[in-house]
């Protein structure tokens, strides 16, 4: 078990857990795992925007049981004619009121759906892609920074097609505002970690994997605490701050790639 001898002291994480977590890493991190994981969705794609844009879509509406998730995602896909970078680049606005007309996952409803996809094309005409538009102005990428710019500039493009945010909001988090943001440090990890394993994409390049935070969830943050990576009960943005912290002593390079080792002994060992 990881130790902090001071409340304010740097963790140490003991060479067997550091083992224990790099063999479990290797273990999850495998293309086996894709067709049961919202990953599946951008998986279907091989260009970049189309990656980026269905692996945006998949990851926010990741929550809920994997099954439904997949069909949501899927069912998206076909409402953008199964070519989301092609649908952006000419759809009109009586195109994506028809995508978006009827969709409803969860509380994601057909208003919160026409609002995403006005706000991404926005956003990809703006910036050229997904990747800009996540990444803030000036030398500092790292993950907070990059989810904070995005959030606004998100509602910023919203607001410019006159789509006012309201309900909307909450299906897009900011560590501003204290939340782990699971689903979008699942989408940043999905864009930026290298694809040598097969499963994340790694086609951005501006921001780099030493820089990502854990998608924290219930899973993880469990799992964390009993193996003593983190101490704090609630799974918000410092909890988010401290466990990837205590997984840089693992891998100060690539500490999210610890994620499959977390996420894989909570979710499928039942650890």
């Amino acid at each position: 078990m990881a130790m902090r001898a001071a409340k304010d002291e740097k963790l140490h994480v003991p060479d067997d857990l550091r083992d224990f977590l790099l063999e479990k890493a290797a273990l999850y991190e495998r293309p086996d795992f894709i067709p049961d994981d919202p990953i599946a969705v951008p998986h279907r794609f091989s260009d970049k925007a189309d990656i980026e844009l269905a692996g945006f879509i998949a990851a926010t509406l990741a929550w809920g049981q994997r099954k439904t998730i997949l069909a949501s995602a899927g069912a998206f896909m076909d409402r953008l004619d199964g070519a989301p970078g092609d649908f952006m680049k000419h759809a009109t606005a009586d195109d994506i009121r028809t995508a978006a007309k009827g969709f409803v996952h969860r509380t994601f409803q057909p208003r919160d759906a026409e609002l995403f996809l006005h706000a991404l094309q926005a956003l990809t005409h703006a910036y050229g892609g997904l990747e800009s538009a996540f990444v803030p102005d000036g030398t500092n990428h790292d993950a907070e920074a990059c989810l904070t710019a995005f959030h606004a500039r998100f509602f910023e493009a919203a607001a410019q097609r006159g789509y006012a945010a309201d309900r909307t909001r909450k299906h897009v988090a900011t560590p501003a505002r204290g939340s782990a943001a699971k689903r979008l440090n699942m989408f940043l990890r999905w864009m930026v970690r290298p694809s040598r394993r097969g499963v994340d994409f790694g086609i951005w390049n501006q921001i780099a994997p030493s820089q990502l935070m854990v998608p924290l969830d219930v899973h993880t943050g469990n799992v964390g605490r009993k193996l003593g990576l983190l101490d704090r009960k609630q799974n918000d943005w410092k909890a988010v701050e401290l466990l990837t912290a205590a997984l840089r002593e693992v891998d100060p390079d690539d500490p999210v790639r610890l994620d499959f080792a977390l996420f894989g002994l909570g979710a499928i060992e039942q650890f």
